[in-house]
Formats: C-alpha cells, structure tokens, sequence
C-alpha cells in the first residue's frame, strides 16, 4: 500500500506532502515538510512503508551478522587460554636448590611465579577472570591478551629479552629509562640518599662479627661474592629487616610508583664484593623497571644491559628494564671497597593504573 496525502483545502496553503522514495528523501519534501500531527504521522507512515520495502535478504544478512558479532563477544569472553609448553620448560629449568639466575625463589606451590607446574597459563587467566567478576573487563584487554597469548610471544622474542615468567604487550621497550620515566620517585630516593645510607652503614657493621649477618642472602656467582638485605621480597614485606631500616621503610611508602603487592615487586640493598661478576641472566617481567640508586660505587663497576654499558654514580638513580639480558660485574682494587645500591622495583611507565590494579591481584604473593 502506497500512501497519498489528501488534496489541500482552500484553508490550507501548504504544498502537498508527497510520499518519499525508500531510499531517500527529495530536498523539497524536506524543505516543505513541517513538524505538525500530520507530518509526524506521515513520516512514521513513510518509515514502515520503506522497511516493508526492503529485500528479505538483506534483512537476513544483517541478522545473521549480529548473531556472529555477539557469539564472538561471547567466545573472547569465556576463552580459555591454551597451555604452552614453552612458559612451563623455562620455569621448570630453576636449580633444585631454589637459586635461578643468582636469585632464591621461594618454590611456595600456590605461587605463580615460583610454582614450577603445567597450566601455568589456566591459572593466571582464572587469576583475571576472578578480578574482572569483582571489578571489570575494562581495560583488560592487554593482560587479556598477553595472558592468552604468552607462549608465543615468549617464543618469539628476540634474545635479548626474554621475561621469564610473565610478558605484556605492546610496551615500548628500552634497555635504559631516563629519570623522567618515574621522576617523582626518583628524585625522592635522591633527596634521602644520605639517609639510606647511614642505615646501610650501620648494617654492614655487622659483617665484621661473622660471615653472613641475620638477615642478609647470599646469592651465587661465578664469582666473588653478591649480598642482598630484602626489605620487600617478591611482594611481601620482611619485617625483621625493615625494623632495622625504619627509615628507609617509611620511604617505600611515598614512593607513588613502588611495587609493593604482587611477587614482581622487590626492595633491597645489593652489595657486590670486588672480583665479583653476576652470570647474564633475565628478569621475570616487562611490567616493571629497575630502580638502583648508587650507595657506594668504586671505580671498574658497571651494569651491562641489553649489550649497553653504564655506571652507577652515588646518590643517582640508574633505572633499567631487566627483562633484558642483563649483568653487573666489580672489578675494583679490594681496597676500594664494594659497590652498594639501594635496589626497588617500580612500575613502568606504560602499565595503566587499571592494569597495575589486575596485575596486584593476578600476581598477588601466595595466589
């Protein structure tokens, strides 16, 4: 049925509505055409008259892409991701004694990043699915992705860096940050170089009574020797050795950017004995930096990363991605003493303040 307008009467001037095309409207029906009963019934006339109009098939078409469209939505959603040999055979290459690459593991079954068990995969993913039924989806879509994803861009990674446990994507990636990276921090941890320094002092004092002080770790080397004194470690807080760096503790807690709640997160103080070389190795993850902020550093100390060298300078940050391949070496005179840095993990830059929420939960320590 086609509608026709009635005729115009003597009291009603105006031209007479003509019916528009199914395709689309003619300038002077639209210049004509005014905002009355009328026209509002006769434009609502003309729109069920051009849908009648239109081919079936197309109608079918365009049903059947929406129902695609949502079965996608639906699939990416629920998605599983496949579980990759190649995550689970660099985990699963960690000495038996718990020491891997110079650093002790704590080997707890539950953990994420220690436990050396297939579906490594499935666990994170159940990790983020858990978050997103308390909070959102949004935002996820890089963890989403990297988790899903992880064996091959772990695989596909160039040797030069190569996280060891956990990768996300689509972060720039640079061996060195400058120290706008995270300048708030930065320039905190130098404004209070004097006072980290002291509570080192009066820590190493007690390496003259015995070998390796309460507190303190050993780490192997091919040679020399390498102590670190966690106040942080793998995310969770070391209590008996922040009592002994109350101030440096407090620190931890204005620094905006610190991990402190996932087992990526770490603070220490590192020391390296002259002659001592730490064997090349990667760090876990992208999502975070290296912060070293030079306590004490003899002449003949560097940091190698990613095949580039650089020195430390007291009371300046150094920062670095240690995904990269990365090693430090002291080759100093023993009478120079050892190079000590004030070592904390901060987020990268690039990681969103949504993803670092997902992230402390996904890797939240025991989980």
């Amino acid at each position: 049925m086609v509608w026709v307008p009635l005729s115009p009467t003597s009291s009603d001037r105006r031209a007479p509505l003509r019916a528009p095309s199914t395709t689309t409207m003619s300038l002077e029906w639209l210049t004509d055409w005014s905002w009355s009963l009328d026209g509002l019934r006769d434009f609502i006339a003309t729109g069920i008259q051009s849908f009648r109009d239109c081919d079936a098939t197309a109608l079918v078409a365009v049903a059947c892409l929406l129902v695609l469209f949502v079965w996608y939505c639906y699939h990416v959603g629920r998605e599983q991701p496949r579980a990759y040999a190649t995550v689970n055979a660099l985990m699963q290459s960690a000495e038996a004694n718990g020491v891997q690459n110079g650093f002790v593991y704590c080997q707890l079954p539950e953990c994420v990043r220690c436990s050396h068990h297939d579906g490594l995969n499935q666990k994170l993913y159940h990790n983020l699915q858990e978050y997103a039924k308390r909070y959102s989806w949004s935002g996820m879509g890089r963890i989403h992705k990297g988790i899903r994803e992880q064996g091959r861009y772990l695989n596909s990674r160039p040797s030069i860096q190569k996280p060891e446990v956990f990768f996300l994507p689509d972060l720039p990636t640079t061996p060195y940050f400058s120290r706008d990276a995270q300048k708030h921090d930065v320039e905190l941890l130098e404004r209070n170089f004097q006072t980290i320094l002291c509570e080192f002092e009066t820590l190493y004092k007690a390496f003259s009574n015995c070998s390796l002080p309460q507190g303190w770790k050993m780490n192997s080397t091919p040679s020399g020797e390498w102590f670190t004194f966690y106040l942080v470690n793998q995310g969770m807080c070391v209590p008996r050795n922040c009592r002994r760096c109350p101030r440096t503790y407090r620190l931890l807690g204005s620094l905006r950017t610190c991990i402190g709640n996932n087992v990526f997160g770490n603070a220490c103080i590192s020391v390296l004995s002259p002659g001592t070389v730490i064997a090349e190795h990667y760090g876990p993850t992208n999502i975070r930096i290296r912060c070293h902020l030079g306590l004490k550093t003899p002449s003949n100390c560097e940091l190698v990363v990613g095949g580039e060298p650089q020195c430390w300078a007291e009371g300046r940050c150094l920062l670095f991605d240690d995904s990269f391949l990365h090693t430090a070496f002291h080759e100093g005179a023993p009478e120079e003493g050892p190079r000590v840095v004030f070592m904390v993990d901060l987020w990268h830059p690039n990681v969103a303040a949504a993803e670092r929420q997902a992230l402390d939960f996904i890797f939240a320590p025991g989980r």
